[in-house]
């Protein structure tokens, strides 16, 4: 290895560490990290001996990495899908149209059991298209409900609730960040999710996985036969916000049959990079404009651009650079040659480690920075031993997104439907979650392990 990739590996190990180590300064790490890589690449072209005469020089020619290739590595699209879309669902939280949704379903089920069942599949649709976070933060409350009027601990219940709405975070484009990343890497549209290349898309997959995590957790409850009664419903006195994320999901669908540039035939009309994140970002500002000038509601507005994860949109920001910076390098041919290496050059194999371990490690540290740099390591490991990188990716997504299922820190949801917990006086230890999010983990995980593979094994 040339100097600049073990300069580049250390300093992409160091920023693992510390964003591992030091949490709540994630974004500062990665910025600063890719303040670090782009220096370097303006020294490089500025003074390209200054550290000795091969110090910059790399496989495939000279590091070159100024700030003009570090803006470029930024996903404009993927950072305006996360802001838009997370703006627009906190109006449609604040509309109370979930609480509603819910206590209608609710009043449907004859007993506990399948209360928890409902809970937890509802809970998984609305993931589908709402942030995992906000999913929980709009359920939860409702099972909180239905188990105090009953006199039952809420904790299966909301942890149900939490590992359900990680697992339909794959489902489609909006699910989630991780989701939102593969479909930049993969050039996949909404649509994709659903039917690819004449292919069962990962939604049905999903689904699958969601039907088997059903009926483990109708396993787990079968005792819980309590019948309920639940006539209370709440009262949902603004609709637009419904429309708003419903147009923003069809609007999406809409455009996923019209290619992007790399994909569309000579002279065929084609849409620019950004749009799905300019639709986000559209219906998102008519939402603001009709709180700030229809209904005068100035706090609503504040909040909502509040409530978007500004935290992790800088770490992604600084995560792309990170990245753009190790591929100059080097650094991400080295990685996916010895993923490679380590799968003897095995399809299976090597598909069997990287979803595998994406639960591992998804389990104990956060899957959005994890699956960023996995998506740039998956297409040199196919290339690598002549096969298409599709069934890595999905294999990648299912790994990483089902695998903070196994802890109570895997995920962001379990840390919010453990902190709703707490404030209602009830401490969860790691062995109740695990309790109720390995069975689920596991059954979803192998069914959709078994399901990609045979689907879209080359």
């Amino acid at each position: 290895m040339s100097p600049i990739t073990i300069t580049a590996l250390i300093l992409f190990a160091a920023t693992y560490i510390l964003m591992l180590s030091f949490q709540k300064i994630r974004p500062y790490v990665t910025v600063t990290s890719a303040l670090i890589f782009v220096v370097l690449g303006v020294i490089a072209a500025a003074n390209p001996t200054i550290f000795g005469e091969n110090f910059f020089t790399v496989a495939n020619g000279t590091y070159s990495y100024g700030l003009s290739e570090a803006l470029g590595e930024i996903d404009w699209n993927v950072i305006m899908m996360i802001a838009g879309t997370m703006g627009t669902v906190y109006l449609f939280i604040e509309s109370k149209m979930p609480q509603l949704m819910s206590d209608i379903l609710i009043s449907k089920m004859p007993n506990v059991k399948w209360t928890i069942v409902a809970l937890s599949l509802f809970a998984g649709i609305v993931s589908a298209f709402v942030d995992n976070v906000a999913t929980v933060l709009m359920i939860a409350p409702v099972a909180l409900a239905f188990c105090k009027k009953i006199n039952i601990s809420p904790v299966p219940s909301i942890i149900c609730i939490a590992v359900s709405s990680n697992l339909q975070g794959a489902a489609t484009l909006v699910g989630d960040t991780t989701s939102i990343l593969l479909a930049k890497q993969a050039n996949l549209d909404f649509s994709d999710f659903f039917v690819h290349d004449g292919h069962v898309g990962m939604f049905w997959v999903v689904q699958s996985g969601a039907v088997v995590s059903a009926l483990i957790i109708l396993f787990m409850f079968r005792k819980e036969n309590a019948k309920i009664e639940f006539n209370t419903r709440t009262v949902v006195e603004d609709k637009f916000p419904t429309f708003l994320l419903v147009g923003t999901v069809v609007t999406l669908i809409a455009v996923s049959f019209i290619p992007y540039k790399d994909n569309a035939q000579e002279g065929q009309f084609y849409k620019p990079d950004i749009t799905n994140g300019i639709i986000c970002i559209a219906f998102f500002l008519v939402g603001l404009l009709r709180e700030l000038f229809v209904k005068k509601n100035k706090d609503i507005v504040k909040n909502s651009v509040k409530e978007i994860d500004w935290f992790t949109i800088v770490l992604l920001t600084g995560l792309f650079v990170v990245i753009g910076g190790i591929k100059s390098a080097g650094v991400i041919d080295i990685i996916g040659s010895a993923i490679a290496s380590i799968g003897a050059g095995s399809p299976f194999l090597i598909y069997t480690i990287i979803v595998w371990m994406s639960v591992i490690l998804s389990a104990f540290i956060d899957n959005i920075p994890y699956t960023a740099t996995m998506l740039s390591i998956v297409p040199v490991i196919a290339e690598s031993i002549g096969m298409e990188p599709t069934v890595l990716y999905y294999g990648l997504l299912c790994g990483a997104t089902l695998g903070g299922n196994l802890t109570p820190i895997g995920a962001s949801a379990n840390i919010a439907g453990i902190g709703i917990l707490r404030k209602e006086g009830y401490e969860v230890k790691s062995t109740t979650f695990m309790k109720y999010g390995v069975p689920f983990t596991m059954a979803a995980v192998i069914t959709g392990y078994l399901l990609l593979w045979v689907i879209w094994h080359p």
